[in-house]
C-alpha cells in the first residue's frame, strides 16, 4: 500500500479557490507576565485556471492570521495572461531587493522554481516556466516579485491593439 502524498494546499473541485501557506513568522514580545506571541502568515490562493492573489495575514493565533491571509488574498486575486500552458514572454519582477526572472518554458517541462515563486506560479495554472530568484530570498518579497512579473505579462494582441 502506497502512503497518502500531502501537499500543502487544500485541494478542491475545479475553478474553485485552492491556497498554499508559504511562511508562517512567529513573533514575541516580552510583557511582565512572560511572553506574549503572534503570527503573520503568507498565504497564496488561485484556481490554477489564470487567477492567483496572495495575501499577509497577521493576528495572534496561528489559525486565524492564515484565516485572515487567505480571506485577504482571495479579494485580491488578478488574472494572469498564459500562452497555453506557458506565459507569452520572459520577464523580470521586482520588488524591494528581490528580483523573479520568469522565462517561457516548452510543453512538460514543468515549474522549474522555488519557494514563494513555486507556489505563486503553480496556484495561477502556469505549467511550463523557467523562473530564478535573484537578490533577496525574503518569502515575501520573491511572492510580491513573482506577482509584479505576472502583471507585467501582455499577450501578441494586446500588445498591437497598444501600438494602433
Amino acid at each position: 500500500m502506497k502512503p497518502e502524498f500531502k501537499r500543502n494546499d487544500t485541494m478542491k473541485s475545479p475553478g474553485e479557490a485552492m491556497e498554499r501557506v508559504v511562511e508562517v513568522n512567529r513573533c514575541a514580545k516580552v510583557v511582565k507576565g512572560g511572553r506574549r506571541f503572534s503570527f503573520s502568515a503568507l498565504v497564496v490562493v488561485g484556481d490554477r485556471e489564470g487567477q492567483v492573489g496572495y495575501a499577509l495575514g497577521k493576528a495572534r493565533e496561528n489559525a486565524d492570521a492564515i484565516r485572515k491571509a487567505t480571506e485577504m488574498a482571495r479579494r485580491g486575486m488578478i488574472k494572469v495572461t498564459m500562452k497555453d500552458r506557458t506565459i507569452p514572454h520572459e520577464v523580470i519582477g521586482r520588488c524591494g531587493a528581490s528580483r523573479v526572472m520568469l522565462k517561457p518554458a516548452s510543453k512538460g517541462t514543468g515549474v522549474i522554481a522555488g519557494g514563494g515563486a513555486r507556489a505563486v506560479l503553480d496556484l495561477a495554472g502556469v505549467r511550463d516556466v523557467l523562473a530564478k530568484s535573484l537578490g533577496s530570498a525574503s518569502a515575501l518579497n520573491v511572492v510580491k516579485a513573482t506577482m509584479d512579473g505576472l502583471m507585467q505579462l501582455r499577450s501578441r494582441e494586446e500588445t498591437e491593439a497598444l501600438r494602433r
